[in-house]
């Protein structure tokens, strides 16, 4: 045979295998609203810069029949490309092919993909559309899934993990994405659970939807394990685009730097904030006040929306945000705020990402529920996050900072590189009200109008401790400022820090409180 029948050989077997599991089933998976997996990466990556791997990787199962079944790819297609020129290792489950169900070679190809992101030091991306693992093949299904994550731990930290969950990720396969660092959802496509609705149903005798179960919108808002939220999957690929903008290759490196632009939204910051402290306001708009073009890329929106996290930039240098939002329960720290935030810490610590932290917060949420669900342990999460943390740390105090709060929200004592404070801060041990209440009861009690007491009192206590000029005086904030310059010092902050050298103790590694 010539060679150039060799190549159209080659290109007819290419060409076969590349329709997956056939028409009829990329049809199904279209009527359901789906893009296939082939498309799904070509529409994620630059034009022209996918290059596959293991094409013709063939299952090697031979019971229940399986000797008799041609799985193309075994369901599953991995390579390497670019997402506006960066590269990066991609795998996408194909459910057009036996349901995208994962057997001992179609694990093999997954986790020959993450062995290279690792060795190459380039993010991975995941695409996960699968029924499960392939009963057929029994613990070869079991063992691959431990092998996968075995891996996700060995990259973490090092590479920046992506999952994309663009159809059903049931079973053991849900700890591979909650073992990555983000995860991408699209309603009414995604489903993730442990146990599917069938078997709650025969244990539990409980009824349950796919969609109530697991859906896309009970993990970006209910559970927290989801950390994108999209509307459809061309929604979500643009996503993901956008985050692989702000974030490195590895964890040697900084995320690449774009021309500075100042904030479309600048100036005027001071006007946000209402002159009555009870008063809420939004502040992704003191955010998008201070980053460059007023571009902020908020993470987890939708889940413990009492603490805001995401990216912007300053200076074109990608910066992560952690801020008290006193829209949602007055910015309290809780449970889930918490754990949001410290795991955050840790992802931009990770990849030498500077950390701003902007406070106005009243103190963790008080509680019966929240003392159950374990409020001690996972609060010490932020408390751990940011003391391990050794990039710049950057915190300026917006308005209350109040109790265990204020140490939490990456304070001086944490290890604060800068602090700052506005001059309408208040920092104290709890609200003036509170505090007049107990250090001037007997004085109120006594009174002949114990309200006009009380008052005065709680006047007398803002202008002695409720204010950020006794902190300044014990040298715990650097510098009062006008919240017009916050912009300004914090790009000097970052400055400076750039070349921060923070020596800690030698270990394997510490014990957060997980």
């Amino acid at each position: 045979m010539s060679l150039k029948k060799h190549i159209l050989d080659l290109r007819k077997r290419k060409e076969q295998v590349e329709m997956g599991g056939g028409e009829k089933a990329i049809e199904k998976q279209e009527a359901m609203g789906k893009m296939t997996a082939r498309k799904r990466i070509l529409s994620l990556l630059d034009e022209g810069s996918f290059t596959e791997y293991d094409l013709f990787v063939e299952h090697e199962a031979r019971d229940f029949g399986m000797d008799k079944m041609q799985l193309h790819g075994d369901g599953v297609i991995i390579g390497t490309g670019t997402i506006y020129g960066a590269p990066i290792c991609i795998f996408a489950q194909d459910f057009t092919v036996a349901g995208g169900s994962l057997g001992l070679m179609h694990a093999r190809k997954i986790t020959k993909i993450m062995d290279h992101a690792l060795k190459m030091r380039v993010p991975l991306i995941g695409i996960n559309d699968s029924g499960g693992a392939r009963i057929q093949e029994g613990v070869n299904s079991l063992a691959g899934y431990g092998e996968i994550f075995y891996r996700n731990t060995l990259a973490s930290g090092v590479i920046p993990q992506i999952s994309v969950i663009l159809g059903p990720c049931a079973g053991g396969a849900v700890y591979s994405p909650a073992l990555t660092d983000f995860v991408f959802v699209v309603d009414q496509i995604s489903k993730m659970f442990i146990t599917g609705p069938g078997v709650i149903k025969s244990v539990l005798g409980e009824e349950i939807s796919m969609e109530d179960l697991g859906g896309a919108r009970v993990h970006a808002e209910t559970t927290g394990n989801a950390h994108f939220f999209a509307n459809s999957e061309a929604e979500c690929l643009e996503q993901i685009k956008k985050l692989i903008t702000f974030i490195p290759w590895n964890n040697t490196k900084k995320a690449k730097a774009f021309p500075p632009k100042p904030p479309k939204e600048k100036g005027h910051l001071a006007d946000i904030i209402p002159a009555d402290p009870k008063q809420p306001y939004d502040v992704r708009e003191v955010i998008k006040g201070i980053v460059d073009d007023s571009d902020f890329f908020e993470i987890q929106a939708m889940w413990a929306a009492n603490i805001v996290i995401g990216f912007g930039r300053l200076n074109g240098e990608t910066v992560g945000f952690v801020a008290n939002q006193p829209l949602v329960l007055a910015g309290v720290l809780d449970v889930d705020s918490s754990c949001k935030a410290a795991r955050f810490i840790r992802f931009c610590d990770s990849f030498n990402i500077p950390i701003v932290t902007l406070e106005d917060m009243p103190g963790y949420l008080p509680g019966v529920d929240q003392e159950h669900a374990g409020v001690i342990r996972h609060g010490a999460k932020m408390l751990y996050a940011y003391s391990e943390a050794t990039v710049p740390k950057i915190t300026v105090i917006l308005r209350k900072a109040y109790g265990g709060g204020y140490i939490a929200m990456n304070s001086r004592h944490l290890g604060a590189d800068f602090m700052f404070a506005w001059p309408i801060a208040e920092i104290a041990v709890m609200g003036p009200e509170g505090a007049a209440n107990i250090i001037f009861k007997k004085e109120i009690d006594a009174a002949e109008n114990p309200e006009e007491m009380r008052q005065l009192k709680v006047q007398e206590y803002k202008e002695k401790f409720a204010n950020p000029y006794v902190a300044a005086a014990k040298g715990y904030i650097d510098s009062v400022i006008e919240p017009d310059h916050t912009r300004e010092l914090l790009l000097h902050a970052i400055e400076v820090s750039a070349n921060k050298d923070d020596h800690r103790p030698a270990k394997k590694h510490g014990v957060p409180p997980f």
